[in-house]
């Protein structure tokens, strides 16, 4: 999901956390349809819903209304230790639209990027699409198939993310492997990703509490002993300036606790289990900067179709996946990918592992992708089933310059594979676009899933 330097930091004003299940507040699901699509182009509409991460939810003695985490504090006499926090802390229901921001109507999903609820003020927000027995997460298994959905990113500025990408969670959120995991996915538990993750609150049924340590620039985060990876594919990551879909894969497969060298942290990032860089395609990065933003082929000031096809080498969904398509619909009319216009690289405009190799060597980059097994280990992911996420979040680590403008900063803009985007290197500052861009939202709709060719007109 991020390129180097860039650590997860989903930056929120939530009041606590936890894995045991509370009673003080009703868990509800937002209703969201989706549709299933088979050859020729019949699709089944399917009712399903969507969770709130339990990062967010919160947290209290099992026995009161007395908050185990506050700020980004534990509270030592309910977590002195991760088993026991785990056995005093009961994670709590959500009021999804009055206090996230999160609301559905249909198809679409609509997530607030600030909301000013009742009892605090909440940044940001993850959610995933649950199965029909509205308990369990939703696998997809797309293997020579395709995924789309429509996307409203314009009122998503610089500094934004509005990010819909799929990761090897299990299905019931940990609680089988994990028995003090009590909540499970019914109340969003179980994330992991290739950054492996420190600030998440619970890992494998255990509080996360061993050398916290509070965010300097976050007061609401921190960071602890453990992280939690698994293969990651980022479909789309993306603001009204610009977007990326990236592979990422990890030695591991399924939720993985980390600690020590494993999780790649700071100086050993290409020593970690996971492939944290991945293999992006984003078309200003790519050298064609008249592609996607606003008023541009790609109009990101309007609404249009993402389509992401996963081809396998012998056209099978048992066969090993070898391409990663991507075309746009966009009034009535369909858009080819962009091509990369590199010197020193072929026309490329799909992720294969000869272009991940090309753009590793031209810009200097450490090929972990590779070396983790590439497309082939993304697919085995895929054989193996991955939730959905949607998300929206601002960035405390690197402010998304990753993703929309100069990165690393301390770089030549002009060479090769520096510039991603057209903000400014100042933009993207927590504390200004949650005071500036307060009303910013994405809007996720039309999800469809089935065989290549299947879910769009063309």
């Amino acid at each position: 999901m991020f390129p180097a330097l860039a650590l997860v930091s989903l930056s929120f004003l939530a009041i606590a956390y936890g894995q045991q299940v509370g009673t003080l507040t009703a868990e509800t699901h937002p209703k969201l349809s989706v549709q299933q699509c088979s050859s020729g182009g019949s699709c089944q509409t399917l009712q399903r819903s969507v969770v709130l991460d339990s990062n967010w939810r919160w947290l209290h003695d099992v026995s009161s209304s007395t908050n185990c985490y506050t700020g980004n504090t534990w509270d030592d006499s309910l977590c002195p230790d991760p088993t026991t926090c785990a056995a005093n802390c009961a994670l709590d229901g959500a009021d999804y639209s009055g206090t996230y921001g999160i609301t559905t109507s249909g198809n679409a999903l609509t997530l607030k990027f600030v909301t000013d609820g009742p009892y605090s003020t909440n940044i940001g927000s993850r959610v995933y699409l649950l199965d029909e027995d509205d308990s369990t997460y939703q696998m997809f298994k797309l293997n020579n198939q395709e995924f789309t959905f429509d996307v409203d990113m314009s009122q998503l500025p610089c500094g934004l993310n509005g990010a819909l990408y799929f990761v090897e969670m299990d299905k019931d959120g940990g609680s089988g492997r994990f028995p003090t995991n009590k909540a499970g996915s019914k109340y969003g538990t179980g994330y992991c990703d290739t950054q492996c993750p420190h600030d998440i609150k619970f890992i494998n049924g255990e509080a996360n509490v061993l050398d916290w340590e509070g965010s300097s620039n976050d007061p609401n985060a921190g960071t602890g002993h453990y992280g939690t990876c698994c293969n990651e594919m980022d479909v789309w990551e993306a603001n009204s300036m610009g977007a990326a879909v990236t592979p990422h894969v990890c030695t591991v497969q399924g939720q993985t606790r980390c600690e020590g060298t494993d999780c790649g942290d700071g100086d050993e990032r290409y020593d970690g289990i996971c492939d944290k860089d991945g293999c992006d395609f984003n078309s200003w990065r790519m050298g064609d900067q008249t592609f996607l933003g606003p008023g541009k082929t790609v109009d990101t000031s309007s609404k249009f179709t993402v389509v992401t096809q996963f081809v396998t080498s012998d056209n099978t969904t048992s066969g090993t996946l070898s391409e990663i398509r991507r075309l746009y619909v966009q009034n009535g009319k369909v858009i080819a990918n962009s091509k990369t216009q590199i010197t020193g690289m072929d026309a490329y405009d799909s992720i294969t592992d000869d272009f991940c190799n090309a753009q590793k060597t031209t810009f200097g980059d450490t090929n972990t992708f590779e070396q983790m097994g590439g497309l082939a280990t993304m697919g085995d992911s895929f054989d193996t089933g991955m939730v959905l996420v949607m998300s929206i979040w601002d960035d405390h680590e690197a402010m998304m310059l990753w993703l929309d403008s100069d990165y690393p900063t301390d770089a030549d803009a002009s060479q090769p594979g520096v510039s991603r985007g057209p903000c400014a290197t100042t933009s993207g500052v927590p504390t200004d676009v949650e005071s500036q861009s307060p009303g910013a939202t994405v809007i996720f709709s039309n999800i469809k899933f089935g065989p290549i060719g299947s879910t769009y007109a063309s």
